[in-house]
């Protein structure tokens, strides 16, 4: 089994929250070595390291403390980046060129192999690119948040993984893929540049293509894949409990309404299950039918069927099931690192992981500031602290060669 495809690359992460972390992470699982630039904490590097940060996504990754506002803070950065392949920038427009990290004046030019992916809400020149947001805003003005909701409901978010995550922080993950592409042919890094109006926007092409059809060409919610079709959408069971229904083609409506006890020949049911005049009838049957059983007696049902109805799970069933998580995507040469316990060896060869992490994969410790920080800036730089770094406030900073010790 080969070592996984990213192993050797050095990523220099700034610290943020979401989408910067997550695109981390994912070059962590694929073998890259992550160090996290964090802010200078008083106890880091002492007897009492300081607690973690919130950063939940911090999974085979190290951390050193920096005072970014200390020239010799910047000087350390400087020299660290000389000797990385991927700066991962998580702030708002303009926060790196005020630190003196300009990518394209300075580091680019410090190390023209460097890859320096930059991570925004908002588009970097568009009409918000000055303003503060969430997720919700990102999607919300990439036209997403819109799609998304019940007829005649306000628009509902999912959570903040359309904007953060798919649309930002894996995007991201996929500029640099592309840009360490680019580079095995060139020799050359970049300026990879993220936003996530234009990463959710993108996911969304199939949906807003499919506008300017019946598909989706009705106001919200009454459209055939956002809850409008009775064929695909969510419905209770007599537990309380969900299933999710995703009947779309004929043979697996056919499937549906057999597990369901419905004859399509009675007359009373409808011919054609694509005119939207008969939705609501046929939602009412449906919802009807599935409230008479448990969502475990309607598993008993569909199970092993092409009716492409399955349960509603939550994240605390998932865990209590014993459910393996797994790295996002299977490599069966060159496998990710796995983010449960166990070794290579003892996982089945369809999964495609290698090495694991302490855990099973639904929570973290966290990562502390400066933590494992001293031992990757041994190892990338042969540095030792005291003679080319020292700690001031809790930061690290470079010591001018004029002033290092001698040996």
């Amino acid at each position: 089994m080969q070592s996984p495809p990213l192993t050797g690359l050095r990523v220099l992460e700034f610290a943020g929250l979401a989408p910067g972390p997550y695109a981390g992470l994912l070059c962590a699982d694929y073998g890259a070595h992550v160090l996290r630039v964090d802010r200078a904490h008083p106890q880091a590097y002492t007897s009492s390291p300081p607690p973690p940060t919130p950063d939940a996504l911090t999974r085979h990754k190290s951390s050193i403390t920096v005072n970014t506002k200390n020239p010799q803070g910047i000087a350390l950065i400087k020299s660290l980046v000389q000797n990385v392949d991927i700066v991962i920038d998580p702030f708002r427009p303009g926060v790196l060129e005020k630190m003196g990290l300009d990518p394209q004046k300075v580091l680019l030019r410090l190390n023209p192999r460097v890859i320096v992916a930059r991570m925004t809400g908002f588009r970097r020149d568009g009409k918000y690119k000055d303003m503060a947001g969430h997720d919700i805003n990102y999607i919300a003005v990439s036209g997403v948040l819109g799609m998304l909701g019940r007829e005649n409901e306000k628009p509902y978010p999912p959570g903040n993984i359309v904007g953060d995550f798919a649309g930002g922080g894996a995007v991201c993950f996929m500029g640099i893929v592309l840009a360490l592409l680019s580079r095995e042919r060139t020799g050359y890094g970049q300026v990879v540049e993220a936003n996530m109006v234009d990463g959710s926007a993108h996911l969304a092409t199939m949906p807003r293509f499919s506008t300017k059809t019946p598909m989706w060409n009705a106001p919200r919610g009454r459209n055939t894949l956002d809850g409008g079709a009775p064929y695909y959408g969510t419905y209770e069971t007599k537990d309380g409990k969900y299933v999710a229904v995703g009947a779309l083609e004929p043979q697996f409506y056919a499937a549906l309404l057999k597990g369901l006890e419905i004859n399509p020949n009675n007359t009373r049911w409808p011919e054609n299950r694509l005119d939207k005049q008969t939705w609501k009838d046929q939602r009412n049957a449906f919802t009807k039918l599935f409230k008479q059983k448990t969502r475990n007696e309607w598993e008993d049902i569909f199970d092993g069927t092409d009716a492409c109805v399955t349960p509603v799970l939550s994240q605390a069933e998932l865990e209590e099931s014993g459910f393996d998580q797994r790295p996002i995507v299977t490599l069966k040469a060159s496998p990710g690192l796995a983010i449960s316990d166990g070794e290579a060896d003892s996982r089945p060869p369809e999964t495609g992981q290698g090495i694991g992490v302490e855990g099973a994969g639904w929570n973290t410790d966290g990562l502390r500031p400066g933590e494992g920080g001293e031992e990757i800036l041994s190892k990338w730089m042969g540095w030792s602290k005291g003679r080319h770094y020292q700690v001031k406030e809790g930061g690290a900073e470079l010591v001018d060669k004029a002033d290092r010790p001698k040996l």
